[in-house]
């Protein structure tokens, strides 16, 4: 951890807790001082970033009541109980609920500081452990948002985890609805500024003035995202929107960071898909430095049978938000929806997904109605790159399988009575496509 551990100096006599306080504070500590177990306790919470150092003996609340609190809010809290004369059994019993040692009065300066500086290391260790815990759970997390097993999103996910541990500004670009913010999030969350501050500012939202200070300074209120995002990563959106005199800028900012990286950039370009490129909107000098690392993310279309695990996660939720069946997806809709060209890409689906849930609810309409509806100009719901048959089917099948064991909760027997299939041929399909029963338990 960067900031300073405090140590909480918790005594009923003034003299006492100045003078460990004076000594402490001499040894190079930060403290702080409380008269009371109360007071300390409004203070004191878990992941409070120190330790505690308090007397046995307390009028009100007394030293044993104190650390059977604190353990029950932060098992993890290192507490030196201080003691009179004839309290070593308290301070026994005392180790024995958690305390990490004891001190007899009048203390010991050297003894004092020796158990300071490990109480405190052993808290820096405590607290740095959880942090990262934390952060990779907070990463996989963004990582499980990534739905699809075919071969770009796994390529995307090896990709997000290569350069998420690298340091250079990322460029990502992509189709409209391709989920690059997501991305954005996942490469923060799985290196190692995920601790850190993630600042997302969209340069298409300001007028050149307001993103000149938002992203520069001064600011009325707060810091200016380049501030705020140092240590951390500063994600802007819409890199495109960019004037060129604020390209300048920001192209010298990066400049006098010259090594070390104060703020990592990840910019997001939306100009792929529509006539341009990031590279036709930036000045050459910038675009190079923003895409030294670069993540073009898939369209939709070329995700094969990704399309419907998506679908059917989306319509699962949609239908438990509305509190209705989900629809059942004939082999003809599946086609449909592998077909689909998704100009708005997972955004379209999602949509779509919604809407299905809405018209099965209402008992009524059709998936192929709301692909046409979303088409320009009501136009034909298909790609112009076509498949082979097979993997229409395949896909379908792969679906069904799942959905069914879904809903049958992993119970192979009801999956075979209402696909009408032998066991040992369900058996081989969900080998074939990578289906476990344990995931459906």
């Amino acid at each position: 951890m960067s900031r300073k551990l405090k140590i909480a100096i918790v005594d009923d006599e003034p003299d006492m807790r100045e003078s460990i306080s004076q000594w402490l504070v001499l040894s190079g500590f930060e403290t702080e001082t409380f008269a009371s177990a109360e007071e300390a306790l409004k203070v004191i919470g878990p992941d409070w970033p120190g330790v505690v150092v308090s007397d046995i003996r307390m009028p009100g609340m007394d030293g044993i009541a104190f650390l059977k609190r604190l353990m029950g809010l932060d098992s993890g809290l290192p507490v030196i109980m201080i003691t009179g004369h004839g309290d070593v059994p308290m301070a026994v019993e005392a180790m024995r609920l958690g305390a990490m040692d004891f001190m007899e009065k009048p203390f010991n300066p050297d003894k004092m500081t020796t158990l300071a500086k490990k109480a405190t290391q052993a808290r820096r260790l405590t607290l740095d452990n959880r942090a990262l815990r934390r952060d990779l759970s907070e990463g996989q997390q963004v990582m499980s948002k990534l739905i699809g097993s075919s071969p770009v999103m796994e390529r995307l996910r090896e990709d997000i985890l290569d350069l998420g541990q690298a340091d250079g500004h990322v460029l990502i670009d992509g189709e409209t609805g391709t989920g690059k913010t997501l991305v954005a999030h996942a490469l923060h969350a799985v290196g190692p500024r995920a601790s850190r501050k993630f600042v997302p500012v969209s340069c298409a939202a300001y007028n050149d003035e307001a993103l000149t200070a938002r992203l520069f300074g001064p600011m009325e209120d707060g810091l200016p995202a380049v501030e705020e995002a140092r240590g951390g990563t500063l994600c802007l959106e819409d890199i495109e929107a960019l004037s060129e005199p604020l390209q300048a800028r920001l192209l010298a900012f990066i400049s006098e960071q010259a090594g070390a990286v104060e703020a990592r950039i990840i910019a997001i370009s939306n100009a792929r898909g529509e006539g341009r490129k990031a590279e036709d909107s930036l000045r050459p000098d910038l675009f190079y430095r923003l895409s030294a690392l670069k993540i073009t993310l898939p369209p939709l279309r070329a995700r094969g049978e990704d399309i419907l695990a998506l679908f059917t996660r989306m319509t699962d939720q949609f239908a438990e938000e509305y509190g209705c069946e989900p629809p059942q997806v004939s082999a003809q809709e599946a086609a449909q929806l592998l077909q689909a060209p998704w100009p708005g890409n997972i955004r379209q689906l999602i949509n779509v997904a919604e809407r299905a849930v809405l018209q099965n609810r209402r008992g009524s309409g059709s998936i192929a109605s709301l692909l046409m509806a979303d088409g320009d100009d009501n136009q034909q719901a298909t790609t112009t790159e076509g498949k082979p048959l097979k993997e229409y089917v395949e896909s379908f099948e792969k679906m069904l399988i799942d959905n069914t064991m879904r809903r049958h909760k992993g119970s192979i027997a009801s999956v075979m009575e209402e696909l009408c299939l032998p066991r040992r041929t369900l058996n081989e399909k969900m080998a074939k496509y990578g289906l476990q029963r344990g995931d459906y338990l």
